[in-house]
């Protein structure tokens, strides 16, 4: 394992290390110390190789990450995986606002909870936070899955297109065009291979699911006060 200390290297430094993995794989877990917080930790990532973060993180640790795997033991900072494509980032303790923001791909794991618009925009990643969500999450989410094992705030699901939504615990409110949809059978198992990936042990058959009404996809007058 590679060990970089980021209290001796700089956040470039890093980077740069890591980006050139995508040529040259051979060296591939890598573990990083002392980040204390800092921004942008193993952005832009292309390759499969597996990064230790090693302490909690600001904005964007993971963002843009195709084929690698982050593992943050400690918390992230707003915008977690921003615009994922494949790969996998993990977090151990909680992540700020808009985690998985318009993620195409991969996979999100928050084993805490998640702040306000987590999955914004979502395009085919999938997310599963153990714990809770705040409010405006899923707004306008495309694609993908969303998995919360606890509780969801405000407007959820606010202008939802065609992502999934499996809530556990209480939903505060559903957001417009949001409604509660049936749970047919390929949904638990979308579900439960879901749980199985994010190491969450609750039961498919706990969850209700969310989707769109697709009141909204044309205009019509009597929908107006919803647009």
């Amino acid at each position: 394992m590679q060990t970089i200390d980021l209290e001796t290297s700089g956040l470039r430094d890093l980077n740069a290390t890591l980006h050139a993995q995508a040529q040259e794989t051979n060296q591939t877990n890598w573990e990083i110390i002392n980040p204390k917080g800092s921004h942008a930790v193993a952005v832009g990532l292309d390759a499969p190789i597996e990064v230790n973060v090693k302490g909690s993180t600001g904005y964007y640790t993971g963002g843009m990450n195709k084929q690698a795997t982050v593992h943050v033991h400690g918390s992230a900072g707003p915008g977690v995986a921003e615009n994922m494509m494949s790969g996998s980032v993990i977090i151990e303790g909680d992540a700020s606002q808009y985690a998985g923001a318009t993620g195409n791909g991969g996979l999100l794991v928050i084993k805490g909870n998640a702040s306000s618009r987590c999955g914004i925009s979502m395009k085919g990643i999938d997310i599963v936070v153990h714990g809770n969500v705040g409010h405006m999450s899923a707004f306008m989410a495309q694609s993908g899955n969303m998995v919360v094992c606890g509780d969801a705030g405000d407007a959820l699901g606010d202008s939802i297109y065609e992502a999934r939504l499996f809530v556990r615990g209480s939903v505060k409110s559903l957001g417009a065009d949001c409604i509660e949809k049936e749970m047919r059978p390929e949904h638990i198992e979308i579900l439960r291979d879901l749980l199985e990936k994010g190491g969450c042990d609750a039961k498919p058959e706990e969850f209700k699911r969310y989707g769109s009404a697709r009141r909204l996809y044309n205009f019509d007058v009597d929908n107006a006060g919803d647009y």
